[in-house]
């Protein structure tokens, strides 16, 4: 199974891992657009009041721009400690056992902008790129990364996969229809989606799939596991989407 999550607008800074090298992240079928990408961001962030207008940003997160001409050079951190934010303050990657991170790694990707799914252990610097943000010289992202993405994924060929993104960067890399997949919303038990609960819900559920590590290659795995731990997974009435029902 693979695991696809959401990034954060909220990341750590610094890091001690040596400067970006795609090489060294998931997917490298996605080399190309990266590359595209990280250059065009850099390129922008050469000049300032533009970066600013182009990915909306106040003064105040202005230091943004710099993290981002240094793209290519400064230090990075696994993925899963770089974002921060409510599902990734529930998930607390940190405070996991080596081999619960070792199973982050080999199952979990995040949905970046500028790198696309990234291992949950790979190395990435600082950043500040939003999925709508339309970059000059390259095509709207979603229309940059979805096709790349769809055939990244399904050159994987994972057994089954877990989609826990947000719409908008599942836009960025729709699930490739020979892949079996299920989407995920968090909802009340009367189905009233939920927004700050519906982070943290899939927060701690990915917490609990590192700590357990359960075998799970298809949706009847899944149901099979969360059934054992009191987690309920319903069906809905659109084709591959779930409802992870929670209490407020």
């Amino acid at each position: 199974m693979k695991i696809l999550l959401p990034p954060s607008e909220t990341k750590r800074e610094g890091g001690t891992g040596a400067p970006l090298d795609l090489a060294e992240l998931a997917l490298p079928g996605l080399h190309g657009p990266r590359s595209a990408v990280i250059d065009a961001l850099i390129d922008l962030s050469a000049d300032e009041a533009s970066a600013k207008k182009v990915l909306k940003l106040s003064e105040r997160q202005a230091g943004d721009i710099a993290h981002n001409r240094m793209l290519r050079t400064s230090a990075t951190m696994p993925a899963v400690d770089r974002y921060t934010g409510v599902l990734f303050d529930a998930l607390d990657a940190g405070s996991l056992s080596s081999a619960s991170r070792r199973w982050l790694g080999t199952h979990v990707w995040v949905h970046s902008a500028p790198f696309g799914p990234v291992g949950a252990l790979d190395p990435i610097p600082v950043y500040r790129l939003a999925a709508g943000t339309s970059l000059p010289g390259l095509s709207a992202l979603r229309r940059h990364w979805a096709q790349a993405t769809s055939a990244a994924i399904a050159e994987e060929e994972p057994p089954f996969v877990l989609d826990l993104r947000s719409e908008v960067y599942a836009a960025l890399g729709p699930i490739p229809a020979s892949v079996p997949s299920a989407y995920v919303r968090v909802v009340t038990h009367e189905g009233r989606a939920l927004n700050h609960f519906n982070k943290k819900s899939k927060g701690l559920l990915v917490r609990k799939l590192a700590e357990q590590r359960p075998r799970i290659g298809s949706l009847g795995s899944l149901r099979n596991w969360a059934g054992r731990q009191g987690i309920t997974l319903r069906d809905t009435e659109e084709p591959g989407v779930l409802e992870l029902v929670v209490e407020e």
